[in-house]
């Protein structure tokens, strides 16, 4: 469907819930697909893990210096992280939780557990109990991966708080549907309401 056919269609489902959510997608705009990730799948997981209930300027900067220490090392992310002393990765900012979930995605890597090929013909809920069997990979990473790296149409990360806030603000204003029903309403194509509502977050003082 096009971008400006599916916009439409959004606002006008968001309208059966209220008038204010349907203005409020309606000032987000068309929104067209996630872009391709370019990096692997290991890097990204990593990446996402280390910037968990952290700011984005504070999880930007601690990457930034992993980044860095890797190609020092002469080894790409996440596997740095598999050889490089505690003291040093805790220097770049890591907890010891984000450090283990990093080296078990390393590990996960080179046992070829992550391998795009092996993953993407998994079914959607398959491929998600893959992800969360690697330490440190809880259900808001899987979906983030899901919905970003293998770009699924039907994602729904209820356990991301500015997805489940902004939505719930919405659903407050009426009292036919539950926050459930009412987010079942844009099935399968709940990918597309999480992008809108932290486009909406973003966009509330």
């Amino acid at each position: 469907m096009d971008k400006h056919d599916l916009h439409r269609e959004f606002v006008k489902t968001a309208r059966r819930i209220s008038r204010r959510f349907a203005r409020a997608l309606d000032a987000v705009g068309p929104l067209g697909p996630p872009p391709r990730r370019s990096e692997a799948l290991p890097a990204y997981l990593a990446r996402v893990v280390v910037g968990q209930q952290l700011s984005t300027t504070a999880a930007r900067t601690i990457w930034s210096r992993l980044e860095q220490r890797a190609v020092d090392a002469g080894v790409a992310l996440p596997h740095y992280a598999s050889l490089a002393p505690d003291d040093e990765l805790r220097a770049c900012g890591l907890s010891g939780n984000k450090l283990r979930a990093l080296r078990a995605i390393a590990a996960a890597d080179l046992a070829g557990a992550l391998a795009p090929a092996r993953l993407k013909v998994l079914s959607s809920a398959a491929r998600h109990e893959a992800l969360l069997a690697l330490h440190g990979v809880g259900p808001w990473t899987a979906h983030i991966a899901a919905l970003f790296w293998f770009r699924e149409q039907d994602v729904w990360p209820v356990g991301d708080v500015s997805v489940r806030k902004t939505f719930a603000g919405f659903v407050a204003d009426q009292t036919r549907w539950g926050f459930d029903e009412a987010a079942a309403l844009f099935a399968p194509r709940r990918s597309t309401l999480a992008r809108y509502l932290w486009r909406v977050a973003d966009a509330t003082p």
